[in-house]
């Protein structure tokens, strides 16, 4: 979609040539994939390389707009020192959601979206991804999702992009072992490296309506 509306607008126009080449490029560049819960999904960049290494575009803000109308503010970043620390489920109220855009920059990760949007014929559902370094996958966790993850190596590093800036009071949990959302989570998934504040969060029986489909 992104290619053939861009083909349409520089179509005529000298450098056309050039121009329709750059746009494949791009689309080359970033797979996008959708998942069966509309909202999510993962960007891939693709890993251009040679005997000394690797490039890869880990971002464009062209691509990613014609998925969210949504802008990033801020970027944050966080390490777990120990394979199976679990983080999560979190997210954030009205009015200062936030959607993420995650990805694992050492170590590796089982990263998950529960959607928690009343109404839609996807609540409760969930999706969970391995990122690592190596395999430059990106999740786009829009508001309206609870996001967690599970540390796989030691020294894991996660970093993700947000389009709202953290605010306490609307800082939301959920319980990452409710057994109505059922989440998979990897053996090595410890519950002894739960925060304080994880180990208390609701159930989503218990969960105020926050978001609607």
């Amino acid at each position: 979609m992104l290619e053939l509306f861009r083909v349409v607008l520089v179509y005529g126009v000298r450098g056309t040539v050039q121009a329709v080449v750059a746009l494949r490029c791009v689309e080359e560049n970033m797979q996008v994939t959708d998942f069966d819960i509309p909202g999510l999904k993962l960007f891939a960049p693709r890993h251009i390389g040679d005997e000394r290494g690797y490039f890869a575009e880990t971002f464009r803000a062209d691509v990613f707009s014609q998925h969210s109308s949504l802008d990033f503010v801020q970027d944050n970043e966080s390490l777990s020192a120990k394979a199976g620390t679990i983080r999560g489920l979190h997210f954030q109220s009205e009015p200062h959601v936030q959607g993420k855009l995650v990805r694992c920059t050492a170590g590796a990760l089982f990263d998950v979206a529960v959607d928690i949007r009343v109404g839609s014929p996807t609540f409760a559902q969930w999706v969970g991804e391995i990122l690592t370094p190596a395999n430059g996958k990106q999740l786009w966790v829009p508001p309206g999702f609870a996001h967690g993850f599970c540390s796989l190596e030691p020294s894991t590093v996660i970093s993700y992009k947000v389009t709202g800036y953290y605010n306490a009071e609307c800082d939301k949990g959920l319980a990452w072992d409710d057994p109505a959302i059922g989440i998979a989570w990897p053996d090595i998934a410890d519950p002894s490296t739960l925060s304080a504040k994880d180990r208390i969060q609701p159930r989503l029986a218990d969960l105020p309506v926050y978001f609607r489909s």
